[in-house]
């Protein structure tokens, strides 16, 4: 251990350690943020103590941390999925007494854990109101059968709120309820056993389970292999996740499960007349609709975007990782950094030339207007003539850079692109200009839970989009960027670039930009290839991505007043977007970007038609 380790530190790295431990995952990634959510994929994210380590702060996350090592090692989510009841009042409590399982295999064995666990469920029944409760109707019957399932798993008597709780619902139980919760007992270490026994404890609650029922034959089949699995079940789920950027990598296929291409469910939500719009100027005689789902054109649809995130970059890495990353990208760039700079101020000095200075004058306060103090001289009548310089058109632009995150980037190319996007934003920024730095890409290899999701719904067909999008916010467009410039280390870290989909990517970074305030608003894509999704594409057509995409493309293009161009790293883009460019090497990105910038600030700004008062005198500066 360092000595000049912190204790926020050490506590850090032993809560990581410990939660590794009790998961039985060494591959578990384990983030310290200002919005700990919980799992997420092959990432635990907690909240970040106060510095001084408050009690209460360190049992919270503590109590956390081991509610959900317990539930990765000891939950088998195909076997829960299995005997779940479709009702979604004995759903939750099918869940909840579940989880109330797998917190009672630590609570037996480990004090400490039962002591996090105690004062974690005290704390989250305390912030519901649970205290303030009176009759039943003010608690749900879920977190109550919680509470009584963790009783009588544990032989531990509930105390505080949760005692509460248990003395409110206990009355309106019948007494077979207490009786069926003591043979769950019987089967703490057996899952399917244990949903079972449960699902007659639904029964006795008056639970329609009629979708759920099992054969004899089906049940006995169920608890051999249920205990022929249960001492490898843990190491076989991790030794799949472990495998699977692998295989990626390698350009394996996925699954051939499905059948191709959606015939067009969604066809109602297509644009009319978007067909006969011509490749000449944009025809913006239909008007974009920002609030419209536009990830729905032609046909395209998702499986379910239960488990899709929208984050900022600092929430999927702690504070001293992403030092450590943005001095790793600082120092393989530093050889590259007087070159780009050079080029930024070349952007600076044309961005500035091209700014219009607009003066009001004959105010009553202001800067005083010299070019009039003759007239006050020679007629002191006159009161004296005050200007105000009113902002300039060229200001008022916002510009978004959508940066593609996926494994293919890995290396030199993702390097060169955050050091780019860096500079740019930075002398951007100084010409007056927001920018706004996002990434794309998502949160498994080859499908997450969305797929896991598919499989235990029987593998309908025409699933559409099958993975969990990552959508990653680096810099916010009215954030400055010395307070996002260390965000931008994230992209080196190790498993962040996955896969992409470019189609959604586009049109959430398009809406991001629409609700701006600015009148001129650009879009940059930085792209090294076509979307690609294994887990997707192997149960749609071939190209069911990539059409998503070039909708996607043609709709901003000829519907919006966004202004969109793409950069291709080593791959032609100019086949999807009509103002683009290739470049062969990730070390001409830098320039690229300047260029192309300077270009479109050189031009007029599309439907832009300015008419100054006649008040109001110009001159260039």
């Amino acid at each position: 251990m360092s000595k000049a380790e912190t204790p926020l530190e050490q506590f850090k790295r032993a809560t990581s350690s410990t939660v590794r431990a009790m998961a039985k995952n060494s591959e578990l990634s384990v983030v310290f943020s200002t919005n700990g959510r919980g799992i997420s994929g092959d990432e635990l994210r907690l909240p970040t103590p106060a510095k001084n380590l408050p009690k209460e702060d360190v049992q919270r996350i503590r109590g956390r941390a081991d509610a959900t090592a317990l539930n990765l090692r000891y939950h088998d989510a195909k076997a829960h999925q299995k005997h779940k009841p479709s009702d979604s009042q004995a759903a939750a409590i099918f869940d909840a007494v579940e989880q109330a399982r797998c917190e009672a295999l630590g609570i037996n064995r480990m004090e400490g854990v039962a002591q996090n666990l105690a004062f974690l469920q005290e704390d989250t029944f305390t912030q519901q109101g649970y205290g303030n409760a009176v009759t039943s109707e003010d608690i749900p019957l879920h977190d109550a059968m919680s509470v009584f399932a963790r009783q009588a798993l544990t032989n531990r008597t509930a105390t505080g709120v949760a005692g509460k709780i248990a003395e409110i619902w206990r009355p309106n139980l019948p007494p077979e309820i207490f009786q069926t919760l003591d043979k769950l007992g019987q089967h703490l270490s057996d899952q399917a056993g244990f949903a079972r026994t449960l699902q007659d404890l639904l029964g006795q609650l008056d639970f329609s389970l009629e979708e759920d029922e099992e054969s004899e034959s089906d049940r006995e089949d169920d608890q051999d292999q249920q205990d022929e699995n249960s001492d490898d079940q843990d190491s076989k789920q991790q030794t799949s996740e472990k495998s699977a950027p692998m295989e990626a990598e390698s350009g394996e296929q996925g699954d051939s499960e499905g059948s191709p291409d959606d015939s067009g469910e969604n066809e109602g939500q297509q644009m009319e007349g978007q067909g006969q719009e011509t490749a000449g100027s944009p025809d913006r005689s239909a008007e974009f609709n920002p609030d419209h789902n536009y990830s729905q054109i032609s046909g395209y649809k998702t499986f379910t975007t239960r488990f899709d995130e929208t984050i900022e970059a600092q929430d999927l890495c702690d504070d001293e990782e992403l030092t450590r990353l943005r001095e790793l990208l600082d120092k393989q760039l530093s050889h590259l950094q007087g070159v780009i700079s050079k080029l930024a101020n070349r952007l600076q000095r044309r961005l500035m030339a091209q700014q219009t200075r607009n003066w009001e004058f004959n105010l009553e306060e202001g800067l005083l207007d010299t070019a009039r103090l003759t007239r006050v001289v020679t007629n002191p009548l006159h009161s004296l003539s005050f200007k105000q310089e009113s902002d300039t058109e060229f200001k008022d632009t916002a510009v978004t850079l959508l940066i593609d995150n996926s494994g293919s980037m890995r290396g030199r190319p993702i390097t060169i692109a955050a050091m780019s996007a860096d500079i740019l934003a930075r002398t951007l920024e100084r010409c007056g200009v927001k920018v706004e730095i996002l990434g794309f890409t998502t949160k498994m290899w080859k499908g997450g839970q969305s797929r896991e999701q598919w499989i235990e719904q029987g593998k309908p067909a025409n699933p559409g989009r099958l993975n969990d999008l990552r959508h990653i916010i680096y810099k916010k467009a009215d954030a400055p960027m010395r307070r996002a410039r260390k965000n931008l280390g994230l992209m080196l870290r190790e498993g962040i670039l996955k896969e992409n989909i470019d189609g959604e990517a586009l049109l959430w970074a398009h809406s991001r930009l629409q609700a701006r305030t600015e009148h001129r608003r650009i879009l940059m894509v930085i792209s090294d290839g076509a979307p690609v999704d294994d887990s997707t594409l192997s149960v749609n057509s071939g190209s069911y991505l990539e059409d998503h995409l070039r909708e996607a493309i043609d709709l901003i293009e000829k519907r919006s007043p966004v202004e969109l161009l793409a950069i291709g790293i080593g791959h032609d883009v100019t086949r999807y977007y009509k103002r683009a460019v290739t470049i062969s090497d990730a070390e001409q990105l830098g320039g690229i970007m300047m260029e192309k910038l300077a270009e479109l600030f050189a031009e007029n700004p599309r439907d832009k038609n300015p008419s100054p008062d006649s008040g109001t005198r110009r001159k260039r500066q």
